[in-house]
Formats: structure tokens, C-alpha cells, sequence
């Protein structure tokens, strides 16, 4: 099968900067918050990975309209940042866009569950109104399942956890087959580029390879599609590096007093990894789990090292103060960008054991997978 992927890689290390990126644009983004929140500003942003990068901070006037120039150096998906109450995304490139957002919860009681909001652009936002409603669907679905699951009776809670994921998969596959349909209907715009990244690269490759023929029929050398495919090249050859039974990559990162420690300063032990930030809760709520195995198998060879991804030392340090790990800590540079696009993960906490030779046994561990797979490993 043709590797459109490498095909366009190398094309693309022939093209100048210049061809691969536009000039940079100014387009205006503008709407009505219904409900005001003083305390906080309106956020234009964009993500690079894990990164948060704010392109434009900006409040409403007494009227709650606002109305904020912005320059688009990249087209991409934007997103707007409702003061902190909901957020919606947007394909920026050359269309004014404008969204009425409701705002601050006047509820008594506020559950996170924000409304779906049109965005009023032109054809490439059309395609994102079509995205954004497609996953406003499908996490009400899932959370029609949940409360369904919830109330409905079990023999047990095995039963009840094996029924509520079968059909969080069917709900997930009627989205994949939903956004596989919009990206052959909208294969002529720019803003499909959206749609591609939540296909599956490698099993949708031909379509993928189809669609990105049809954008560079019209748009040759587009920038944002040549970042797509070079971006997911890239991650699947270090997911080739992240398969069982392959060295864990290097990294190493400093200590609370300076010392630089990774998966190096531990051959010859049998090591988990854990993969964390202050901020995430259900990191907070595995830490318990960690504790456990390393009480019960640290005499028999087990190491532990935690890499936080804070953003900063000193969330990290006072976590550290209130958190007793009685294992190596290290904290990540840049917030963890490098080390979540080297190890293969976008969520935390991940998990992964290493045997004694610095190599991968299993990744993305919790509870009781995590203690039977130290457990197997150390008895062999």
C-alpha cells in the first residue's frame, strides 16, 4: 500500500518555509456573553500537544459583546475561552467568526455540562459547527449511559463496568462513522484537517490518503495538513519505540535537590513509572494504588520514579510536601512535552512497569492490573 505519509514527509523536507506556511492573517472573532463573569476574561488559544498558547486575552464591554482582533500565523483549530465556563473550537484561517456564548451557571446547583453553540464563520467553520456538534452528542450519550448504568440493577459491579463500556464503544464507533462521512462530504475544504486528526491513522489510511490528495489538489503544500502527517508519522514511530518488549526511551530529569535521574540509574531493578501532575486528580487518587505495590514489593526488587508534568516547581514542591512518596521524584521540563510525545501518552496518570534489563514489559497500568503485572514479573 502507497505510504502517503512518507510520501508527503519527504516532500515536505524539499519545501521552503515559505511555501509551507501562509503569510499571517487577521480575522475577528466577536459574540455576546449572556451571563457575565467578571472575575475572568474572554481567551482566544491554541494547543501545541499539552501546551496552552493564548493568542489574544480580552474582556466584554457593558453590553457583555466583545469583539477581539486576532493574527492567525498558522491556520489551525482555534478555540475560544468563555471565562472560564465553556469553551468552543473554531478553524482559523481566514473567516471572521462569531459565537454567543450563555456564560457563568446561574444554577443552584452547577454541573459541568456546557450547551452546544453555532459558530457563525462561513464554509471551513461549517465543518467545525458539524465536529463540535458530533462530540456535544456523543458526551451527552455518555453520560446518558452513565446515569442509565447507574440506576439500572446489576448482579454486580463487573457487570455494570463491562455494559457501561461496551456501549461507551458503540457510541464511539457511531462518532468515528459520523466524522469518517463529514471528511469525504467537506474533502474540499481546508478545515477538514480537523476531521483527519480524529481518524485513525493507520486502519483509515486510505481514506485519509484520499482526502489529503483532494486538499492538495486545491491547496498545494497546505501547511496545516503537512503538520498533520508529519506529526503522525512521527508518533507512530515512537509508538514502534514504546511496543513491549523495547528499551524505554531515555529521558532524564532533576530532583528536588538537582540530581538528574531516569530510567538509566535503575538496571538491574524492575521499575514503575508513574507518569503524574499536582493538578490531576486522578493521578491524586492512583498514588494510594503506587504506595501499595512498592510497600509490598520494594524488598523484592521494585523501584519507583514519579515524573510530574507540572508546569511549575512549586506546585510540584508543595504537592511533594503534602503527598509522603518515599520514592524518587523528578520533574519534567516544559510542562512534559517532550516526555508525553516520547512516551506515547496524552493522559494521566500512565503507568509504566520496566524490567530489570531497561525494558518495557507494560504500559498504561492501574489498580490491580498494575499489582498482578509487578507481581508476574518478579516471580519469573
Amino acid at each position: 500500500m502507497l505510504n502517503i505519509g512518507r510520501m508527503l514527509v519527504i516532500l515536505c523536507a524539499f519545501l521552503t518555509p515559505a511555501l509551507l506556511f501562509s503569510q499571517p492573517k487577521k480575522i475577528v472573532v466577536s459574540g455576546n456573553v449572556k451571563f457575565n463573569e467578571p472575575k475572568f476574561k474572554m481567551q482566544v488559544y491554541k494547543t501545541d500537544g499539552p501546551e496552552k498558547i493564548i493568542i489574544a486575552e480580552f474582556d466584554v464591554d457593558a453590553n457583555n459583546n466583545f469583539k477581539q482582533e486576532i493574527t492567525v500565523d498558522e491556520p489551525g483549530l482555534y478555540y475560544i475561552d468563555c471565562k472560564k465556563w465553556e469553551s468552543i473550537g473554531f478553524w482559523a484561517e481566514d473567516e471572521n467568526v462569531e459565537v454567543n456564548f450563555r456564560g457563568q451557571d446561574t444554577a443552584k446547583m452547577k454541573i459541568k455540562n456546557p450547551p452546544f453553540h453555532i459558530i457563525k464563520g462561513g464554509p471551513k467553520n461549517e465543518v467545525i459547527n458539524h465536529l463540535n456538534f458530533i462530540n456535544f452528542r456523543n458526551y451527552q450519550s455518555m453520560i446518558a449511559t452513565s446515569q442509565i448504568a447507574y440506576r439500572a440493577s446489576f448482579t454486580s459491579d463487573a457487570e455494570k463496568q463491562k455494559a457501561t463500556s461496551s456501549l461507551y464503544d458503540a457510541s464511539y464507533e457511531d462518532q468515528n462513522a459520523r466524522i469518517k462521512f463529514l471528511a469525504e462530504l467537506y474533502a474540499d475544504r481546508t478545515s477538514v484537517v480537523a476531521l483527519l486528526k480524529h481518524l485513525n491513522y493507520e486502519k483509515d489510511r486510505e481514506l485519509i490518503k484520499k482526502i489529503s490528495d483532494k486538499i492538495n489538489s486545491i491547496h498545494p503544500n497546505y501547511a496545516p495538513l503537512a503538520k498533520f502527517v508529519r506529526e503522525k508519522e512521527d508518533a507512530m514511530e515512537k509508538a514502534k519505540k514504546m511496543a513491549d518488549g523495547s528499551p524505554a526511551p531515555f529521558f532524564e530529569y532533576p530532583t528536588p535537590n538537582g540530581k538528574m535521574v531516569g530510567p538509566k540509574n535503575y538496571k538491574g531493578k524492575v521499575l514503575l513509572i508513574d507518569f503524574w501532575a499536582s493538578w490531576c486528580g486522578p493521578c491524586i487518587a492512583e498514588i494510594p494504588n503506587v504506595k501499595k505495590v512498592y510497600e509490598q514489593y520494594k524488598d523484592k526488587g521494585l523501584e519507583v520514579l514519579s515524573v510530574s508534568i507540572d508546569k511549575g516547581s512549586a506546585e510540584w514542591l508543595l504537592a511533594l510536601e503534602k503527598i509522603n512518596m518515599p520514592w524518587k521524584q523528578v520533574l519534567a521540563t516544559n510542562a512534559g512535552k517532550e516526555i508525553t510525545s516520547l512516551y506515547q501518552f496524552s493522559g494521566i496518570p500512565f503507568i509504566v512497569l520496566i524490567d530489570k534489563e531497561g525494558k518495557i514489559v507494560k504500559k498504561n497500568l492501574r489498580g490491580a492490573a498494575m499489582e498482578a503485572a509487578i507481581k508476574e514479573l518478579l516471580e519469573k
